[in-house]
C-alpha cells in the first residue's frame, strides 16, 4: 500500500504517537505539543474510519484505496429470499393463510442463514487473500519485481474491500 492509503495499523500508530505527544505537552506545559497531539489524534481517527469504509452498489463493493470486490452469491440470494419470505408472511397475514405465513417465515429464516454463510465466506476469503497479498507484495519488493508487487498490492486491497464489506453487513445486522 502506498503512504496515501489509509490503514488501520497506521491509524493505531498515529494514535499512539498522539498520546505520547500529548503526555509530553502535559509534562512540559507546551500548548503547541498538545495542539499537534490533538490534530494527530483526529487524523488517526479519520484514517481508521476511512480504512473501514466501503461503498456498496448491489453486490459490488469499492474502497477508498481502489479495492473492488463482489459479494458471494449467497449474500445476494439470501437477502432476496428474506425479502420474498417477508412478503409471503405479510400476504399470508392479510389473506388469513397460515400456511403462506409459515412458508414465508421459513423462507425468511433460510435466507438469513444463506446470507450469513455468504458473509462468512467473504470475510474468510478476504482475510486469507489480504495476507497472501501482503506477503506476496513484500516478497516481490525484496526481489525488486515491481509488476508483481503492484499485482499483490491490488490483491490485498481487493481482499480488504471484501472483508470490510462483510464486516459492515455483519455489524449492521448485529445492530438491528
Amino acid at each position: 500500500m502506498s503512504d496515501k492509503d489509509s490503514s488501520t495499523a497506521k491509524s493505531y500508530l498515529d494514535s499512539a504517537i498522539a498520546q505520547g505527544q500529548s503526555a509530553l505537552g502535559s509534562l512540559t506545559g507546551s500548548t503547541s505539543d498538545k495542539a499537534e497531539a490533538s490534530a494527530r489524534k483526529d487524523q488517526a481517527a479519520s484514517e481508521k474510519e476511512s480504512s473501514h469504509s466501503v461503498g456498496k452498489l448491489g453486490p459490488l463493493n469499492v474502497s477508498p484505496s481502489g479495492g473492488v470486490s463482489t459479494d458471494d452469491p449467497n449474500r445476494t440470494e439470501g437477502s432476496w429470499n428474506q425479502t420474498l419470505g417477508s412478503a409471503k408472511e405479510s400476504v399470508g397475514g392479510l389473506v388469513g393463510s397460515e400456511s403462506m405465513k409459515k412458508e414465508g417465515a421459513q423462507q425468511n429464516a433460510e435466507g438469513k442463514g444463506q446470507e450469513a454463510q455468504g458473509q462468512l465466506s467473504d470475510f474468510g476469503s478476504g482475510v486469507s487473500d489480504r495476507v497472501k497479498g501482503a506477503v506476496g507484495g513484500m516478497a516481490a519488493g525484496v526481489t525488486g519485481d515491481r509488476e508483481k508487487e503492484e499485482e499483490m498490492r491490488m490483491k490485498h486491497d481487493d481482499a480488504k474491500t471484501k472483508q470490510r464489506s462483510a464486516e459492515a453487513d455483519i455489524q449492521k445486522q448485529a445492530d438491528a
